[in-house]
């Protein structure tokens, strides 16, 4: 049981009212649902669902080992418990293009992006990657396109072609993708303003950037990518990356002190994490039923 409100039809609409506003859409990456609930109610426009962060969190790295049910599963958990809009990375289509679009609209997901990568894919910021063709990719687009059912559910399309061809090859790649009906271009692997604003300038469709730490880009401030005229930008493996590091400091602090006295401060207390999960809210309700039962079989 949960409180969300929003049918995935409302969260679909409520991406698009936000992408014409022309004010480009933050969107962290969540690996669990507490953290998109989280993202939420910091104020953040949607969320993000890695599918690195998911390989990942499965201990695996991200190299086209996760299955549809595995990054599926995750992203309905995810996307369930926020009212905000659902970004899913969906890698290089789980085999079925088809099959993959009708289980995430299934899911109540909001967009999803598909990538011309080899299906043996790598990280997007990672050297030595392989392409499919141009021709490949369109129709895997093409398949995506004519697999929904809500037109309001939106096809990404993610190019990794930068690092591989060449940017100028890239660009013709994506034009090819809005031609087969994308309506949002992930130039993978930008590196600076001259490729952030080259790509704007030669692409006339919503554009995506991509914020990720330790990688090939430039950490741009939110304003500046809007101010080369992108329209969402994601921060996918943040999240995960705060976690990890501050949940092995503090294993390794407790294993040498033997307790964890000294790192309570750097821990979420129980009274914030009933607030995030809503616990009064679940405990009202509660008794509203306890409630009714009782008079019920007065």
């Amino acid at each position: 049981m949960h409180f969300v409100k929003k049918e995935p039809s409302e969260k679909r609409l409520d991406f698009i009212t936000k992408l014409k506003k022309n004010k480009i859409l933050r969107v962290p990456g969540a690996y669990n649902p507490l953290t998109a609930k989280l993202i939420e109610e910091i104020g953040y426009d949607a969320v993000y669902v890695s599918g690195g962060v998911m390989a990942n969190d499965l201990g695996f790295p991200d190299i086209g080992l996760t299955s549809l049910e595995d990054v599926s599963t995750r992203s309905y958990l995810i996307s369930r418990v926020t009212n905000l809009p659902t970004i899913v990375d969906i890698d290089t289509g789980f085999k079925s293009c088809e099959k993959t679009i009708q289980v995430f609209e299934e899911f109540g997901i909001t967009a999803v992006h598909i990538e011309d990568q080899i299906e043996l894919k790598r990280c997007g910021h990672l050297d030595n990657k392989e392409l499919i063709s141009t021709e490949q990719m369109v129709k895997k687009i093409k398949e995506c396109v004519h697999a929904k059912q809500d037109e309001n559910f939106k096809i990404i399309a993610r190019s990794d072609a930068k690092s591989v061809e060449g940017i100028d090859k890239m660009i013709d790649r994506c034009k090819a993708y809005i031609d087969a009906g994308a309506e949002i271009i992930f130039p993978e692997a930008l590196e600076n303003e001259k490729d952030f604003e080259k790509v704007r300038k030669h692409l006339d469709c919503y554009l995506l950037a991509n914020m990720t730490e330790f990688g090939k880009s430039k950490l741009f401030n939110y304003k500046e990518l809007e101010n080369f005229g992108y329209n969402i930008v994601i921060y996918p493996v943040t999240t995960q990356r705060l976690a990890m590091k501050n949940v092995e400091d503090g294993l390794r602090n407790i294993y040498e002190n033997g307790h964890q006295n000294n790192i309570i401060d750097k821990m979420q207390t129980r009274k914030r994490l009933y607030e995030l999960v809503e616990y009064e809210k679940y405990n009202e309700l509660d008794e509203k039923i306890y409630n009714f039962d009782t008079k019920g079989h007065e």
